[in-house]
């Protein structure tokens, strides 16, 4: 007993037996972290690919404001089962959508199924609506007296030019949004520009540019966040700047995303292609104010002629014409 103590208190004991426990803390350590490392890694990619996730969904229901309701509203109306099953009926994706549809459906700033099916229903149902609507009004009120298939006719023809109304709204539509893109544009470029020299990556700026620039252009602010939410998920990074080209439609957007996609592929600098692309886009942006500056002259001469110039000749002749009345017109004394 007193030899098995003495064993135990021995001092070389004591070292012993701690080291071979800390060799085998060491082993088991590294071994599980070999044992566990991919299913680590698949949490920790799952975990941020949600966190990314509801940072996007976070920063669109920012960007969008009050009319987050009105626009969840209006993709539920879309997505309507009666009018999928009439385009789906009638076959209205082979007479109305072509490859450019669902581009042009984007630049307008609808994606996705449902408003395509709502722009092909509209193409369809627009027409025969405007035509009962027509023939009733005609028949009852402008030309009640006429044959009803002269008002027949009549509402044919404004049938007819309603088949192109959604194109028009959906022109209109992507003209604006193109507008408040082309105008913020500029600002733009010049915060990336600041966030990319700053040390931030790509997807940061990204992200700190639509969160800046949301007050000025909500609409440019949905697309970059959109690109930056196609740039932590796509495989292939170009695509995310290409399709922001495409949404947009713009010449200036598709020229800096050629330049960001030249300097992702070669590896060259980005700041230096932002640097040039923004040199360029204050220049363009002061050539269109020169143009604008320039124009104005022809423009207000025939408001001049007609609103400036009468009244400038009654000020100077009418003392004279008084003053000629006043003596009893032109041969008084």
């Amino acid at each position: 007993m007193e030899q098995l103590v003495d064993t135990v208190t021995d001092t070389g004991f004591l070292i012993a037996v701690f080291a071979a426990i800390s060799a085998a803390a060491v082993v088991f350590s590294v071994g599980a972290s070999f044992l566990s490392g991919g299913t680590t890694v698949k949490q920790r990619i799952k975990r941020v690919a949600l966190e990314r996730e509801k940072m996007r969904a976070e920063e669109m229901a920012r960007l969008r404001g009050n009319n987050a309701e009105q626009r969840s509203s209006m993709r539920q109306a879309m997505s309507r089962s009666y009018m999928r099953n009439v385009v789906e009926k009638f076959s209205l994706q082979k007479a109305f959508a072509d490859e450019g549809t669902i581009e042009a459906l984007a630049r307008a700033g609808y994606r996705g199924q449902g408003p395509l099916t709502t722009y092909l229903f509209l193409r369809f149902a627009t027409p025969i609506a405007l035509f009962f609507v027509a023939f009733g009004y005609l028949s009852l009120t402008v030309f009640a007296g006429k044959p009803l298939y002269l008002n027949a006719l009549y509402a044919l023809m404004i049938g007819l030019v309603g088949a192109y109304l959604p194109v028009l709204v959906l022109k209109n539509k992507t003209l604006k949004r193109q507008a408040s893109v082309r105008r913020a544009w500029p600002d733009t470029l010049d915060l990336m520009l600041l966030c990319v020299e700053s040390g931030m990556s790509v997807e940061n700026a990204f992200r700190r540019v639509a969160r800046e620039i949301g007050a000025q252009s909500p609409e440019l602010a949905e697309e970059l966040t959109l690109t930056n939410a196609e740039l932590a998920f796509l495989e292939d990074r170009t695509r995310a700047y290409d399709n922001l080209g495409k949404r947009t439609g713009l010449d200036n957007v598709k020229s800096v995303m050629t330049a960001l996609i030249q300097a992702d592929r070669y590896g060259t600098s980005v700041g230096q292609a932002l640097r040039v692309m923004a040199e360029e886009g204050r220049e363009q942006r002061m050539m269109e104010a020169e143009k604008k500056a320039a124009s104005l002259p022809p423009k207000l001469t025939v408001p001049l002629i007609i609103f400036f110039l009468p009244v400038l000749f009654i000020v100077i002749i009418s003392p004279a014409i008084i003053r000629i009345f006043a003596n009893g017109g032109l041969g008084g004394g």
